[in-house]
């Protein structure tokens, strides 16, 4: 579903709702809750990016309901997703040749752990709200933001930065 139906069909209920109330004066509950539900489908729109997940699903860079271990930093992945689930991210030979990196993990209800290389200069931002971040010199639990940078980092250098945003769960950070 497009989201112009999608949008369009939700302005049609709407008015529909509106003339049968205003002229006919009937009260139109079903109305009500076909909003509501749209609502909702909104919502889960949002946070699994369309219609169409199922529990256990993982596709590449999504994990949801489900455990995964993803091994390496594909191009197109420049952002990895956990929903209430959890995931191992192995990016021990991430490849800095071409320059900087930015990756960007969400954390919802779940847990992630990030494995790098304790040679590869990172700089790491995370945000945490009702959740923890177990980062290498100082852990975040509840509210905060944390911030690490490894000895080696330097910004006229190619680095990683990760920006790790948690809610409602855990994020690891481990460099071998």
């Amino acid at each position: 579903m497009g989201a112009g139906l999608f949008w369009g069909i939700l302005l049609i209920l709407i008015g529909l709702g509106i003339v049968i109330r205003v002229v006919f004066n009937i009260n139109f509950p079903l109305v009500k809750f076909v909003i509501a539900f749209f609502f909702i489908l909104i919502g889960i729109k949002l946070l699994f990016g369309g219609f169409n997940f199922r529990q256990g699903n993982f596709s590449g860079n999504a994990t949801i309901f489900s455990e995964s271990k993803i091994v390496g930093q594909k191009e197109n992945f420049k952002e990895y997703n956990v929903i209430f689930g959890s995931s191992v991210i192995d990016l021990r030979d991430i490849d800095l040749t071409e320059g900087s990196k930015e990756i960007i993990i969400n954390t919802v209800f779940g847990s992630t752990t990030l494995i790098i290389d304790k040679e590869t200069p990172i700089k790491l931002k995370s945000d945490v709200v009702f959740a923890s971040s177990k980062l290498p010199r100082k852990n975040i639990s509840a509210f905060g933001t944390g911030r690490y940078e490894s000895d080696n980092f330097s910004k006229d250098t190619n680095h990683v930065y990760i920006k790790a945003d948690i809610v409602f769960g855990e994020f690891k950070l481990r460099t071998y």
